[in-house]
């Protein structure tokens, strides 16, 4: 796949890889056991041509969707948290100021974000109700003259106990519409983080749980770029949350990632023993997914749409196809929004072959 790159595109995907093999590999694991992140390697990591990336202009790598997907798999294939750290601080937090900022806030934030001198998380998630962007959230903000008071909790949120910059999303209690607002971490009264514990999975990447207590946040903060209402679904964080196909939280340049590791290239051979009699139809399309391409994915961001083969194809506009029977109750929200259609086979009359099913399309969203 790695024709579908430009020279200079290459060259950075190298580089990526070059640097996570050299640097991050080495000691990785001891942070893993230590559910500590490497801070050491933050000065290192800077160096990298690739804060911002896929966004153009102010202080941003710029580069294509398809390069973000190259570079996450990158980072995912030697350490998923090192990737969740990237995509969280350069995808979701930067990437919302990005799309909905003022022209002054991103000249503000942007730059040195890009530069890593700042790093951002995304503060969706909630304890009670994951990502739910419609309609669900709990965490309030109300108007007061030139400032917003915000109250809540937020949970799982990657980057939270040592970033500088909270994109924060709130339910507006005078009109119902969920806005975002950009907190300074460090500097704001009222707001305060807690280290989750005991993870068993991303250990490297440190979330926390957030609690806003009248946090007073000046108007100047709220990215005003775009707004939703719940019944019209999450918009803005919408867009932030899955503009950047190449998250490994996406099916594309992170999953790429873990699968390329030894260990998890028999995840692949292992759909084969899925359905054992008829292996060809549960098998086959579980590979011929891990094996799709990222810029499959990544062809509507940015106006690519050359096919890798036939087959990617084909199975890219079944994954991408509208749901055929039931859809997601309003309940469900956008933090674990999967509409699934199976294709149900019963052989009783030529054998005792149990009934079975197979997964022949989904689409499934999930919160960092």
């Amino acid at each position: 796949m790695v024709d579908v790159l430009t020279d200079e595109e290459l060259a950075i995907v190298r580089k990526v890889r070059t640097y996570m093999e050299t640097k991050v590999q080495p000691i990785i694991n001891k942070y893993w056991s230590d559910d500590a992140f490497p801070f050491e390697l933050l000065p290192s990591f800077k160096e990298l041509p690739i804060g911002g990336l896929g966004f153009e202009g102010y202080g941003c790598a710029g580069g294509s969707q398809k390069l973000f997907g190259f570079v996450a798999m990158e980072l995912a294939r030697v350490d998923a948290s090192f990737c969740t750290f990237f995509g969280v601080h350069s995808g979701l937090a930067m990437g919302s100021i990005y799309l909905d900022g003022s022209e002054e806030q991103k000249q503000k934030w942007l730059p040195p974000m890009a530069r890593f001198e700042k790093i951002g998380c995304f503060g969706l998630t909630e304890p009670l109700v994951g990502s739910g962007t419609a309609g669900g959230l709990t965490t309030t903000a109300k108007r007061d003259g030139d400032t917003w008071v915000l109250n809540g909790q937020k949970r799982w949120i990657g980057n939270a106990t040592w970033c500088d910059v909270s994109i924060i999303w709130a339910r507006d209690v005078a009109d119902n519409q969920v806005k975002g607002f950009i907190v300074e971490n460090k500097t704001t009264p009222g707001f305060s983080v807690e280290k989750i514990e005991h993870k068993i999975a991303l250990k490297v990447v440190q979330n926390g749980q957030i609690t806003l207590k009248d946090v007073r946040i000046p108007e100047a903060n709220r990215p005003a770029g775009r707004q939703f209402l719940p019944r019209h679904g999450a918009r803005a964080a919408d867009d932030a949350l899955h503009g950047r196909l190449g998250l490994d939280r996406r099916p594309d340049g992170g999953v790429r990632g873990h699968a390329q590791v030894r260990p998890g290239a028999s995840a692949v051979r292992q759909a084969d023993r899925v359905v054992p009699d008829g292996a060809g139809s549960a098998g086959e399309d579980a590979g011929q997914h891990h094996r799709l391409p990222v810029p499959d994915g990544a062809a509507g961001a940015d106006g690519w749409t050359r096919a890798s083969s036939a087959t990617s194809t084909r199975l890219w506009r079944r994954l991408s196809a509208p749901p055929s029977r039931a859809r997601p109750s309003p309940g469900a929200a956008n933090c674990w929004a999967a509409t699934a259609s199976w294709r149900t086979t019963t052989s009783r009359a030529s054998s005792p072959t149990p009934r079975r099913s197979t997964h022949t399309k989904a689409r499934i969203r999930c919160r960092i």
